[in-house]
């Protein structure tokens, strides 16, 4: 894949972690989609706007985007092709013509100056290698005075998902690493302000946000998901068996709480952050 800076990123999106969010894409929105409205509020699209989705992955939310823009579109730009070929299948059954996805890079992708109205990403921003590069790239493609909106996770100290990881400190490290790193790299809003003050953005808010976010049917089915998720699944292969089953039960204990009739619902928090691109 030319024009790649983010190995690391594209070497796991490309393998096990790609290869499961695209097979499991129902199940990652109903995770995350409980977040999409308040996106999309901040996002603000008209119907002629023309809107990028960065770090699409299965591409919900560009085709959300672009049933928000009739009379304009919307791109998606992801590393992960098992994804977009996810994200393209259901645009085509879902019948949504104004919409494109591309595999590349958002630090170097070749973006046409001014292409778009609108930026938008659903936590997939927490992962660039060089972030004010990613965001400057973003800025450049945006029109001036374009807009910026998009969600990243908190620390997980205090939150449902940090109790339910917390139970796996014992047997396995967390998952996502320590807060302030991997997908918790954004949880400080003053670094947040920071990197997209580099990139060129004003009007930098962050506003704290909370959804459901449903995890599975049961205790046992969530667990599962959760164990066969790529950074769970990777420690887990990394201790003794008895260890692991430890950790498989820690999990499924910590789960319990959450059960609901209607499923395993954790109370999602996160970071909504908006910029404007002025010039």
């Amino acid at each position: 894949m030319p024009g790649i800076v983010n190995t690391a990123q594209a070497e796991a999106w490309n393998g096990y972690e790609g290869w499961h969010w695209a097979a499991h894409d129902e199940r990652y929105d109903a995770v995350n989609g409980g977040f999409n409205e308040v996106l999309f509020e901040a996002a603000g699209i008209g119907e002629r706007d023309r809107v990028l989705d960065i770090g699409c992955g299965n591409g919900q939310v560009t085709r959300l985007a672009a049933g928000r823009a009739p009379l304009g579109g919307s791109t998606g730009i992801d590393l992960s092709a098992p994804m977009l070929a996810t994200a393209r299948v259901r645009a085509e059954a879902e019948g949504v013509a104004n919409v494109a996805f591309e595999q590349g890079d958002v630090q170097v992708f070749p973006f046409a100056e001014s292409a778009f109205d609108v930026a938008l990403s659903r936590f997939a921003v927490m992962f660039f290698a060089d972030p004010v590069a990613a965001f400057a790239n973003v800025h450049r493609a945006l029109r001036p005075g374009g807009r910026l909106a998009f969600l990243c996770m908190t620390e997980l100290a205090g939150t449902d998902l940090g109790a339910v990881f917390g139970a796996l400190a014992p047997f396995l490290p967390t998952p996502t690493g320590a807060d302030g790193t991997g997908p918790t790299s954004f949880a400080d809003p003053d670094r947040v302000h920071s990197v997209l003050t580099d990139a060129g953005f004003r009007d930098v808010t962050c506003t704290r946000v909370e959804a459901d976010q449903v995890w599975g049917s049961d205790v046992p089915d969530a667990a599962g998901f959760i164990a066969d998720w790529g950074p769970v699944k990777y420690h887990l292969g990394q201790v003794d068996a008895g260890t692991a089953n430890e950790a498989r039960e820690a999990l499924s204990t910590a789960l319990q709480p959450f059960e609901k009739p209607d499923g395993v619902r954790l109370r999602g928090v996160a970071w909504l952050v908006t910029a404007s691109a002025l010039r």
